[in-house]
C-alpha cells in the first residue's frame, strides 16, 4: 500500500480525492481535541482505500477541505468505514451539516459476528491481523505542529489496518447470512438527527425525576441557556454547569439571584455577577411545558414483584445463553431495560420484531407466557418447551427449581 506524506495543501487533496472516488471503500479516522471546548477541534484526518492512505492536516494554511468532505457526505457510490466512528461522523456532520452516507463501521459489525460487545481498535486489530498496536502516541497534543512522525505513522495505521480487516470482516458477514441485522444499525449511526445540536432539546439529555410541566419547562430554559453560554465562549457546557445542578435548579428554583451562594456546583460569585443574572431571567421568563411536550411516559407493564423481578432475571439468562448459541453480542439482540419491560407485560418492543424476534424474541415471548423453561439436566443447562401442563405453574415450578438447585425431571423436548 502507498502511504503519502503529510498533506497539506488542496491541490494535493483534491488529487488524492478524485482517485478515492472510484474506490468501492474508504477507511476514515480523526484526530481531534474537546476536552477543553465546546466545539471538537479537528487536528487531522486519515484515509485509505485497498490501495493508498493518507493523513490531511486540516489546520494547514489555506488548506480547504471541500475535496475530502465532499467525497464523504455526497459521494453515495463509495462506502465509508469507520471504527466506533460516532465522534468522527459528529465532525463532519458540524463541517457540512451532512453525514458520511453509505457508512459500515466495524464495531457495530462485530456484534453480529461474535459476543463482542464494544471492541476496542487494537483488540480488533490484534483478533484479525494479529499485530499489536503502539498506543504511545494515542493521547498526544494532536493540535500542536509539527506534528511528529511517530504521531502520523500512529495516525496512518488506524486506516490502514482497517482497509485490511474491513474485507476479511464483511466476507464474515456474507457468509454468516447477517449483513441485513446491521442495515437499520448502520442507518441510524448516520441519521442527522444524532448530530443535530439544538439547544431548545437539550434538556431531554438530563435525567430529571418526574414529569411536572413546570419544573421541566425551567429545566428545558436553562439547558437552552447553557448550550449558549458554552457556544459563546467555546468551553464544555459542565464548565457553565453540571447536569445534576441544572436538575436541582430546576425542582428547588431560586427566588433571588443571591441564593444562588448557596446552589451546589455554582460558584458564589454567581450571586451577584452577569453570567449569575442571565440564569436568574431565564428562570424567570421560562413557562412550563405544554402537554405536547411533555416526554412520553415510559412504557410499564405491571410492577414486576418478587416474581417478575425472577422472570427479568432468566430472561437475562435467556439472552446470555442464546448470545452464546449464535455467537452474536447480547447487546445486538436486546437490552436489559427491554427485558425488564417485558417481564412486565410490555409487548411493544424491538425484540420482538424483525429479525430479533426469529433469533431471540420468540423465545423470551414463550418464556414469559410460561411456554419454555430452564432445567438443569445431568449438569448441563437446558431449555424445554412445555406443551401440556398449565403454563404459568409449570413455568414457576421449573424456575425457582433451578434457582433452588433442586433436581429437575429431564425434559421431553429441548430446543437448541
Amino acid at each position: 500500500m502507498k502511504i503519502h506524506p503529510l498533506i497539506t495543501t488542496t491541490d494535493a487533496l483534491a488529487e488524492l480525492c478524485e482517485r478515492l472516488s472510484k474506490a468501492q471503500f474508504v477507511c476514515v479516522d480523526t484526530e481531534f481535541m474537546r476536552e477543553n471546548t465546546y466545539w471538537p477541534e479537528l487536528c487531522l484526518i486519515q484515509i485509505a482505500d485497498n490501495q493508498e492512505a493518507a493523513a490531511i492536516d486540516p489546520l494547514a494554511k489555506g488548506i480547504d477541505l471541500s475535496p475530502l468532505l465532499d467525497l464523504l457526505v455526497d459521494n453515495e457510490d463509495v462506502l465509508k468505514v469507520f471504527h466506533a466512528g460516532g465522534q468522527d461522523v459528529e465532525i463532519i456532520y458540524n463541517l457540512t451539516g451532512k453525514t458520511p452516507h453509505p457508512i459500515f463501521d466495524t464495531q457495530i459489525a462485530m456484534m453480529a459476528v461474535s459476543q463482542s460487545e464494544q471492541i476496542g481498535y487494537s483488540n480488533l486489530v490484534e483478533a484479525w491481523l494479529g499485530l499489536t498496536i503502539d498506543k504511545g502516541a494515542r493521547f498526544t497534543d494532536w493540535s500542536r505542529r509539527p506534528l511528529t512522525e511517530r504521531q502520523i505513522e500512529y495516525a496512518i495505521g488506524d486506516v490502514t489496518h482497517l482497509s485490511k480487516i474491513f474485507p476479511k470482516l464483511l466476507a464474515r458477514l456474507i457468509k454468516t447470512g447477517r449483513g441485513e441485522w446491521l442495515d437499520i444499525e448502520m442507518e441510524k449511526l448516520a441519521d442527522p438527527a444524532n448530530y443535530r445540536n439544538d439547544p431548545t432539546t437539550a434538556w431531554q439529555r438530563i435525567k430529571a425525576a418526574g414529569r411536572n410541566p413546570a419544573m421541566l419547562g425551567r429545566l428545558k430554559a436553562m439547558a437552552a441557556w447553557r448550550e449558549y453560554e458554552a457556544q459563546d465562549k467555546n468551553i464544555p457546557r459542565g464548565r457553565i454547569a453540571r447536569d445534576e445542578t441544572l436538575a436541582d435548579l430546576a425542582c428547588h428554583p431560586p427566588r433571588q439571584q443571591v441564593d444562588l451562594a448557596k446552589v451546589r456546583g455554582l460558584s458564589a460569585a454567581w450571586k451577584d455577577n452577569e453570567i449569575g443574572k442571565r440564569l436568574m431571567a431565564t428562570l424567570d421568563g421560562a413557562k412550563p411545558l405544554t402537554d405536547a411536550e411533555l416526554p412520553p411516559r415510559t412504557p410499564r407493564g405491571a410492577p414486576l414483584g418478587k416474581e417478575g423481578a425472577l422472570v427479568a432475571d432468566l430472561l437475562k439468562l435467556l439472552l446470555k445463553i442464546r448470545s452464546r448459541e449464535i455467537d452474536v453480542a447480547a447487546r445486538l439482540l436486546a437490552r436489559s431495560e427491554d427485558l425488564e419491560l417485558l417481564a412486565a407485560g410490555v409487548r411493544q418492543l424491538p425484540l420482538l420484531e424483525g429479525w430479533r424476534f426469529d433469533q431471540f424474541g420468540k423465545d423470551a415471548l414463550d418464556l414469559v407466557e410460561g411456554k419454555l423453561a430452564f432445567a438443569v439436566v445431568n449438569g448441563k443447562l437446558k431449555m424445554t418447551h412445555i406443551d401440556d401442563a398449565p403454563a404459568p405453574a409449570a413455568a414457576s415450578a421449573v424456575a425457582e427449581a433451578v434457582i433452588a438447585d433442586e433436581p429437575v425431571a429431564e425434559p421431553a423436548e429441548a430446543t437448541e
